[in-house]
């Protein structure tokens, strides 16, 4: 159970869209429920948003998530991203192809996904991959994290 629930508000109305995309891409994931706004008639708050996701709950490599629908009021921003852990070259790889879809926005494992969140794409033992000056120099130049790289300037 997750006592910290992350709340996603998807300004572009693509919850739905963005929900079933990102249980593809996660192990361990699920979509658990989608609510949808009711009809406009009962609600002048509804008024564009029938068919849209009020209230979705879906787990991501067993993290809980809600998202919503929200209308394009609030954006996602950089500061806040997610920072995905990864155990070796292959899985940074595999995450890095997947979310990676604003190249204007990478930098040092950062990427922004094609629903304008960032995520942060680092291996599991990064603390230790930049003990030196080198190994900063190095990943303050990389988009995505090429392990071996920071290892040898090390």
């Amino acid at each position: 159970m997750n006592r910290i629930v992350p709340s996603l508000w998807f300004g572009d109305n693509n919850c739905e869209e963005a929900v079933n995309y990102y249980v593809t891409v996660f192990p361990n994931s699920q979509v658990h429920f989608m609510q949808y706004y009711p009809k406009e008639e009962l609600s002048e708050h509804f008024v564009g948003m029938v068919g849209k996701v009020i209230t979705a709950e879906f787990s991501l490599d067993g993290q809980k998530f809600i998202g919503l629908d929200g209308g394009p009021v609030f954006k996602f921003s950089e500061a806040i991203s997610f920072t995905i852990e990864c155990k070796d070259q292959d899985e940074i790889d595999y995450y890095w192809a997947r979310l990676s879809h604003v190249p204007a926005a990478e930098q040092c494992g950062w990427v922004k996904d094609r629903f304008g969140l960032s995520w942060q794409i680092v291996p599991e033992n990064i603390g230790r991959l930049q003990q030196t000056d080198a190994q900063i120099q190095v990943l303050m130049g990389m988009k995505k994290i090429i392990i071996a790289e920071l290892e040898a300037a090390g």
